[in-house]
């Protein structure tokens, strides 16, 4: 599970690292200090889980989240235990006080879940006027827009179909 571990203060970061280094599961795909570097590092990285200290100077780590469309698992590495309450109202998975002890980050690694790759779309429903279909989405191979319309090329068919209900 690839992880970004992000925390202002490097010593941090070089301790977490080693104690992650008991989990193989865990593969620590990038470091970052400051919140600007962490939206890059998800960015190009897309971890699964991060290591997110709170406090941290020009963005604190519920900053970041807010910036976040996708947000992966978060286990929280603080140390100020005040955030607690705040931290599992963005849906926290683990919160960890410094310094980490080796059982808790344990603990904390065992509740994180693989996400589920998205369903892959093999087919899709077509109907235009009365006629209807059930196209493989490999035989289609051009979709062409026409106004508030799409026309959908497949096989030796092109049916014209609104866009706010089309393909589904």
């Amino acid at each position: 599970m690839k992880a970004l571990i992000i925390d202002d203060e490097r010593m941090a970061r070089q301790e977490l690292r080693r104690l992650l280094g008991a989990h193989p599961a865990i593969e620590v795909a990038g470091e970052a200090s400051t919140g600007a570097e962490a939206l890059e590092l998800i960015g190009r990285l897309a971890p699964e889980v991060l290591f997110l200290d709170i406090r941290m100077p020009g963005m604190s780590g519920f900053d970041l989240l807010e910036h976040l469309d996708d947000v992966p698992q978060v286990i929280f590495t603080t140390a100020y235990d005040q955030y607690a309450l705040q931290a599992f109202d963005v849906s926290a998975l683990d919160y960890l006080v410094k310094p980490v002890a080796p059982a808790r980050l344990a603990a904390a690694v065992a509740k994180l879940r693989p996400r589920e790759a998205p369903a892959r779309l093999e087919r899709v429903f077509v109907k235009d006027g009365e006629r209807c279909w059930l196209v493989p989405v490999a035989d289609i191979y051009l979709l062409e827009s026409e106004g508030n319309y799409t026309r959908i090329y497949f096989v030796n068919e092109r049916p014209l179909v609104p866009r706010s209900r089309g393909v589904a």
